[in-house]
């Protein structure tokens, strides 16, 4: 069993996905080539605003906007500790300080109940608030109306952390939508992903995006050997957009398999496993199906019994991002975001792509129950 299964769909897409790779190879354009321009037409019109930029990664697509916004030392940026570390790390990387704020316990994604705390500290520690930067986990939006309604009373600019949450929408506006800036992550594991790395940045701020794409190709300007700023090399490469353009044209499909697999797990799984909440007018991705073991039980004796059945897990995430070696020195210490840290105790990760069969739903289904 897969945990996630890409080579069924590589046999749904095989065959349009080398003839692109054929023309590649043919006109040599292998880096911001034509295929990369025209990926980013599509997403933009895919998530429906006035610019995207393709860039190198998902990192790559929260970091030049950071730049961009002229964000750094003496400057937080809240978010939460709940997350991949590429969220925080690169707060870290351009001098500003990564203020947390702790999470839902439904949904795992920032609670805006807790930004007006996050806010304070920030003031405590002698910091000019910039941004929060809110993260779509497992495909799931943050709860953008009430984030976007106090960051406008506080003067704060919205970075999306959109990396899980492509494809994801609140009322059918859809994820990368929301706030000034969003990143987006085609990591192969994403739901929608390419075959290496690569990200896309989203904006509806034409001089924002003046600034991104500069900073995406080493700051330059209109003359390539005279560069207007700091940037990065953090371009795009062709075959990778090649095949996150067909990828795109069987996503939707794609996502109502994720959904109903999502929702048969939910159905059929023990209540005494905590499943994911979907809050109402929400669509999620699913990019994890990720449960919470009971509290009497031990995870990895749960894992281990699903193992012994050839049934992957992972867990995202063993460690909140403040507990970790790297981020020690922010201050924070254990029993600070406490759901945060009861979630990494007890959170595991099964499978979820869109070719699961409900016979290995089943099979995960029947080893989860046998467990309890």
């Amino acid at each position: 069993m897969q945990f996630i299964d890409l080579k069924n769909q590589q046999l749904e897409i095989r065959e349009k996905i080398d003839q692109r790779i054929k023309k590649i190879l043919d006109h040599g354009k292998y880096i911001m080539g034509p295929e990369v321009y025209e990926l980013e037409e599509r997403l933009a019109d895919y998530v429906n605003v006035k610019h995207c930029i393709s860039c190198s990664s998902g990192t790559d697509a929260l970091l030049i906007p950071l730049l961009a916004m002229n964000i750094g030392p003496g400057d937080a940026v809240i978010t939460t500790p709940f997350t991949y570390i590429a969220t925080a790390e690169v707060i870290a990387l351009v001098g500003a300080t990564p203020i947390f704020c702790d999470i839902y316990d439904k949904t795992f994604n920032i609670n805006p109940e807790n930004l007006s705390r996050a806010l304070d500290q920030a003031f405590s520690k002698n910091l000019k608030p910039k941004a929060i930067m809110p993260v779509d986990l497992f495909g799931l939006p943050a709860r953008y109306r009430l984030i976007e309604k106090f960051a406008k009373e506080n003067d704060l600019l919205i970075i999306e952390d959109a990396a899980q949450g492509f494809g994801g929408n609140i009322r059918g506006r859809k994820a990368c939508s929301f706030g000034d800036v969003a990143g987006t992550s085609f990591f192969p594991a994403k739901p929608l992903g390419c075959y290496g790395d690569g990200g896309a940045i989203f904006t509806n701020d034409d001089d924002l995006a003046s600034k991104l794409r500069s900073i995406r190709v080493h700051g330059g300007g209109k003359d390539k050997y005279d560069n207007e700023r700091i940037g990065i090399n953090g371009r795009l490469d062709s075959i990778q957009a090649a095949v996150v353009l067909e990828k795109i044209e069987i996503f939707d499909n794609e996502l109502l398999l994720r959904n109903e697999a999502a929702n048969y797990y939910t159905q059929n799984i023990n209540k005494k496993f905590i499943t994911p909440h979907t809050p109402d007018k929400y669509f999620s991705s699913w990019a994890q199906y990720s449960i919470l073991i009971p509290a009497n039980l031990k995870k990895g004796e749960i894992m281990k019994k699903l193992s012994e059945r050839d049934i992957p897990t992972m867990v995202y995430y063993k460690i909140p991002v403040h507990l970790q070696k790297g981020y020690l020195n922010y201050g924070y210490g254990r029993g600070d975001f406490q759901i945060s840290e009861e979630s990494s105790q007890r959170i595991m990760s099964i499978p979820m792509h869109p070719y699961l069969t409900k016979k290995n739903q089943d099979l995960v289904i029947s080893a989860l129950n046998d467990s309890v």
